[in-house]
């Protein structure tokens, strides 16, 4: 008996920029986020840029993994050791379970690109309320990096042998014809 595949399953995903310094017209890696994320075939839910504030940014946050349209929130930005980054302590008392290998392989992929250099990022992510939370850096090329490397098949339902889509939408029921 052939196993029938698995369609793509389109993902409604909201990007915010954690940023005391841009505003959405210099926001490279939020648009870079969202180019990855359309080319993909996912819909882009909503978007906001908001100060490295840990209360600004889990107000934002809670409106969305609140909606259950909202399937994914990217944030970029706020992630590294200066004193302002701060998104890792805003989002993480928000999950309901942390995803442990996500900054780990962010980490080891990163190093391939900047060397030593990826101790310095935080990246986290978890599940809060049946929506995926993805804390990256935010650097252009690290949005980059984390959309490539990892996001882009864990956000694929085709992607085998796992992926996180049958965890927000449910597993897929092919329609079975009786001949």
């Amino acid at each position: 008996m052939s196993k029938i595949p698995t369609p793509f399953r389109p993902l409604q995903i909201s990007v915010l920029t954690v940023s005391d310094t841009r505003s959405l017209a210099e926001d490279t890696s939020g648009d870079a986020l969202i180019a990855h994320l359309s080319a993909a075939g996912h819909s882009l839910y909503q978007r906001q840029l908001v100060k490295d504030d840990v209360y600004a940014m889990r107000a934002v946050v809670s409106q969305w993994i609140a909606d259950s349209n909202n399937h994914v929130v990217l944030i970029t930005g706020g992630t590294g050791f200066y004193s302002r980054d701060s998104t890792p302590e805003a989002m993480i008392p928000l999950f309901d379970k942390q995803i442990e290998g996500f900054g780990e392989l962010f980490r080891q992929i990163s190093y391939e690109e900047i060397g030593t250099s990826t101790i310095q990022s935080r990246a986290v992510a978890g599940l809060a309320n049946k929506t995926l939370i993805f804390c990256l850096p935010g650097s252009t090329g690290a949005c980059h990096t984390a959309w490539n490397g990892i996001l882009k098949e864990q956000l694929d339902a085709t992607h085998r042998p796992c992926n996180f889509v049958e965890l927000l939408l449910g597993a897929y029921q092919p329609k079975l014809h009786k001949v």
